[in-house]
Order: C-alpha cells, then sequence, then structure tokens
C-alpha cells in the first residue's frame, strides 16, 4: 500500500466484482478510505474481506443497494451524508446489459434505470458533500458502445422496437452526455467530472441474460477481453492522477482525452436529457 490517496474517501458504486472491484481495490492500495457499494449482502462482505487483505488496508467498506431502485438511491445517499464528513471522489461504475425488455421495480426500463438513471441520482444526491471536499472527482463509466447513439427522447424507455445491444449504447451515450452537462454546471466549484470507455473487459458483464448469452460471452472474453485491472486504470486515472487535477468535462480511453460522439456535443440535448432525468427520478422534489 502507498499513500498516494491517504486520507481521501472514495466510494466505488458496482464494486463486487470486475471493473468496479478492481478500481475500489486499486484505490485501497493507494491507502484511500473506500465505501464500495453492492446489491449482494455476502458478496459485499466477501469483497471487502478481499480487497482488504490484497491491499492491507482496512479502511474498505461495503454499503447495500440496488441501484435500479430509486428509493435504495436516496437510502444509500442519507447513509452516506450520516457515515461520511467528506467525499472525495465518486466512481459511477454499476451497470448492466440486458437482452430482452426489463423494467425496474420502478417500472422503468432496467437499462435506462440502473446505466442512467442512477448516475445521474446518485451524483446529484451527493453532490453536496463533493462541494464541501473540494477539490473532489467524478468519474462516470461509459463505453465506446455510445458512439452510434442517439438519445430517444420521444421513448427513451424502448417500449417500441427494443434491441439489448441498441438500448446499452443509449445508455451510455446518456452517460456521456450527463457528464459533459455536469461539468458545465459544476464550473468554478472546483469538482470535476470526466468519463471514460474502459474497453472490454474480462468479467461478468452481460452473464445475467441467460446460457446461450452467457457462454458467447464467456468465449468472446477469452479471446478479446482485457482484465479487470486493466480495464479499471483509466477509472483509476481518473480518482488519482495528479495529470487531471483540474480536467473536467472530458472523455477518457487508456488514460488519454479524446473525442467521444458527435452526438454527445450537443448541448442541447443534453441539458433536455438533465430536464428528462430530474422527472423520471423525482429530483427537486426530493431536494
Amino acid at each position: 500500500m502507498d499513500i498516494a490517496m491517504q486520507g481521501k474517501t472514495c466510494i466505488v458504486t458496482g464494486a463486487t466484482n470486475g471493473i468496479g472491484e478492481a478500481t475500489a481495490l486499486g484505490l485501497a492500495r493507494m491507502g484511500a478510505k473506500v465505501i464500495g457499494i453492492g446489491r449482494s449482502r455476502a458478496k459485499c462482505a466477501e469483497t471487502a474481506e478481499r480487497i482488504k487483505r490484497l491491499s492491507g488496508n482496512q479502511q474498505v467498506e461495503f454499503l447495500i443497494a440496488d441501484l435500479s431502485v430509486q428509493e435504495q438511491v436516496q437510502q444509500l445517499a442519507q447513509t452516506i451524508h450520516r457515515q461520511c464528513t467528506q467525499l472525495d471522489v465518486l466512481v459511477n461504475n454499476a451497470g448492466g446489459y440486458f437482452t430482452s425488455r426489463q423494467e425496474s421495480a420502478d417500472g422503468i426500463e432496467m437499462t435506462w434505470a440502473l446505466n442512467h438513471l442512477n448516475y445521474f441520482l446518485l451524483t446529484n444526491l451527493l453532490l453536496d458533500l463533493l462541494k464541501a471536499s473540494a477539490p473532489a472527482r467524478i468519474v462516470c463509466v461509459s463505453s465506446d458502445a455510445h458512439r452510434n447513439a442517439t438519445i430517444h427522447f420521444d421513448d427513451p424507455e424502448f417500449k417500441k422496437g427494443y434491441s439489448g445491444f441498441a438500448v446499452y449504447g443509449h445508455s451510455k451515450l446518456a452517460n456521456v452526455l450527463f457528464t459533459y452537462e455536469l461539468s458545465r454546471r459544476l464550473a468554478g466549484t472546483c469538482v470535476t467530472a470526466n468519463a471514460l470507455h474502459p474497453g472490454f473487459v474480462a468479467s461478468g458483464f452481460g452473464m445475467n441474460n441467460g446460457k446461450l448469452m452467457s457462454a458467447a460471452m464467456r468465449i468472446a472474453q477469452r479471446f478479446g477481453a482485457r482484465s479487470p485491472e486493466k480495464g479499471a486504470q483509466t477509472s483509476l486515472y481518473l480518482a488519482s492522477s495528479p495529470k487531471v487535477e483540474n480536467v473536467t468535462g472530458q472523455y477518457f480511453a487508456d488514460e488519454r482525452a479524446v473525442k467521444s460522439s458527435p452526438a454527445s456535443y450537443d448541448i442541447d440535448a443534453a441539458a433536455r436529457l438533465w430536464t428528462l432525468s430530474e422527472q423520471m427520478t423525482h429530483l427537486q422534489q426530493i431536494a
């Protein structure tokens, strides 16, 4: 364990496997206090002990929440406010891929609920803590799957014409638009917001879609995927590197700022998405 992040408090969502776990472990190895978020109490307990053992850092804990459920996101934010006096880094990492259309407990299409509205709601509910801890950083894991997408404002939940890959790319574009709009709204606060592409990573991602899809994913990962540790490198870079201390509103891949899709720079679409997201999360009523 080194001390690069000693004294820092970092939250990583979706931290019980894959990129999220590797990110949490990397931050713990840098000496940070790490709070991981996961759905399964058993997996959270196992992962916390594993990260403590591998990092030599005992300041690791997990909180339980299904981030597709807005009430649980709200309860999670309340718990964090009770337990934390500072928040230096928020890594929005939790997400999923669904080949068939499903709905969350709130009746919202699952990909949109988990991959986008989760980022939007949790980040906004923790902004006061991040601002009070400034300089602070928000890191949003997106994907190059966003590059062929546009936001379906007329049908954001794909009630018609559902396609798993199209819906996933749609949610990942929303991640980038949200990050860019967030960075504009945070101007002057010393809180940065950046998005990233982690690459195709060997993890449990996509393994929730039946035996055939799981087998196909395993074969694809065996021949073309990078390790979770490699996939987490850019998340860790954005969370900790002095080189990006004042960088905000950018899209990164392999620790370099790169251009995202033309659609992601549409300021009007970003503002419209923000308003839609406020409505779908009832954010103003919560505030």
